[in-house]
């Protein structure tokens, strides 16, 4: 059992605490639906800002005269901006709270990508594209840490999964949108919808109120900084570096396949944009069942062997897609490949919450996260590189091996936390 445990009557405290959020939202508590609600929609405006500019790629390429490497390389800048923005807006929300943070991630991440459609040349854009990293990189931990400490434990893992599944909304929200409004608009106009996110911004900051448990712990005399709490003796070290390789293993994946397997379609395969739409809104489709299948097994047999079981599926599949070549096969294939890939995006919220007291869980959440999101960053360079040296093949298949890691490190990093009381 977690050292931060809280006790008995803490406990009994916090199992009740969604309940009284919801007769008490007057008094500025957060309502549990309203804060799941909260966190999925801010994920889901993530994905689908990601997912369009890993569709216009080539087209902003081509227009603005770019190598593949300096394409790869403004996703780069995304992700790399979501480290410091993760770790920056991790700890403010640890001391001025989740929701009027979460409020400043999403206005910054809207400005920005919005900016990118004044564009003129490279360094501009991946100017952009960093500065709105930074707000992106500030959403998802925060918000999954507003979602988690809103409902009881036997839901954690399920909850979890919720606030994964609306990164994959986001997404099929871009892959059915782009086709349909590239031609008529540009890549300049797409980057355009990016504002819409500021007008959410404000609505979330009005309706939904602060999570119980945060108001709790900002009246304890005496809180240790939270980076430092991620540190504090050799076990709690082992967990943070375990979480670190998972999340990186996590997003070095999930990126290096869901940027670049548009482009591989299309070069191998001929795939037109609407074809390679198809097969990653299927794809998406995989990774949402994926999720969703994670959190209810997450809340009835465990975090880890549910982890270690997605981990295996993960690294046969990739391996497998690298070898098929029929339409149907890779339609298919991408499908049950989603599920094992991205699946495990269900299960990071439960597991952090309940590796962490509640005045480091925000930032946990986004600096370890963010962590692994900026590893993962490299991911399209990598298999750009790749791609460019040996084939899109040779490239894909070589990120199977990556999650053995994985396994690793789940089985001798990761303790089993189901249903720990949150302190």
């Amino acid at each position: 059992m977690s050292q931060y445990n809280t006790s008995g009557t803490e406990a009994l405290s916090a199992a009740q605490a969604p309940h009284d959020a919801d007769t008490q939202n007057d008094t500025g508590r957060s309502s549990p639906m309203r804060a799941l609600i909260a966190a999925v929609s801010g994920y889901a405006m993530d994905g689908f800002d990601l997912l369009i500019l890993g569709f216009m790629l080539n087209v902003i390429g081509l227009e603005l005269g770019l190598t593949e490497a300096e394409s790869g390389s403004l996703v780069t800048a995304t992700l790399i901006g979501g480290i410091f923005g993760g770790i920056g807006f991790g700890i403010l929300s640890d001391y001025y709270g989740r929701v009027r943070v979460l409020t400043y991630t999403i206005l910054m991440f809207a400005i920005f990508t919005g900016l990118c459609a004044l564009a003129v040349g490279y360094w501009d854009l991946m100017a952009y594209r960093f500065l709105a990293g930074l707000g992106l990189g500030g959403e998802f931990g925060i918000g999954m840490a507003l979602a988690i400490e809103a409902w009881p434990a036997e839901k954690r893992g399920r909850v979890s999964s919720y606030v994964g599944m609306g990164w994959q909304l986001g997404v099929l929200g871009a892959a059915v949108l782009t086709p349909l409004l590239l031609p008529h608009i540009g890549w300049r106009g797409m980057f355009v919808v990016g504002l819409f996110p500021a007008v959410g911004s404000f609505i979330i900051r009005k309706v939904i109120g602060e999570s119980e448990i945060f108001l709790r712990s900002t009246k304890k005399k005496k809180r240790e900084f939270p980076i430092k709490t991620l540190f504090r003796d050799a076990e709690t070290t082992k967990r943070s570096i375990g979480v670190i390789i998972l999340c990186s293993v996590q997003n070095f994946g999930y990126y290096g396949l869901i940027v670049w397997m548009p482009a591989y379609l299309s070069k191998m395969f001929g795939y037109s944009l609407a074809k390679s739409a198809v097969w990653t809104g299927a794809s998406i489709i995989g990774m949402l069942v994926g999720i969703w299948i994670f959190g209810q097994l997450a809340d009835r047999i465990g975090r880890r062997p549910t982890f270690i079981g997605y981990q295996i599926g993960a690294l046969v599949m990739v391996f497998v897609y690298s070898t098929l070549t029929s339409p149907e096969a890779l339609l298919i294939g991408g499908v049950v490949m989603g599920v094992f890939v991205n699946g495990m995006m269900g299960g990071y919220g439960a597991l952090l919450a309940e590796l962490y007291p509640t005045h480091a869980r925000g930032t946990a959440q986004n600096v370890l996260w963010s962590i692994g999101r900026g590893v993962g960053g490299f991911s399209p360079l990598v298999i750009g590189a790749l791609a460019s040296s040996y084939s899109f093949g040779v490239a894909i298949g070589a990120l199977a091996l990556i999650y053995l890691i994985d396994i690793f490190a789940t089985i001798w990093l990761i303790p089993e936390l189901k249903g720990a009381e949150l302190e």
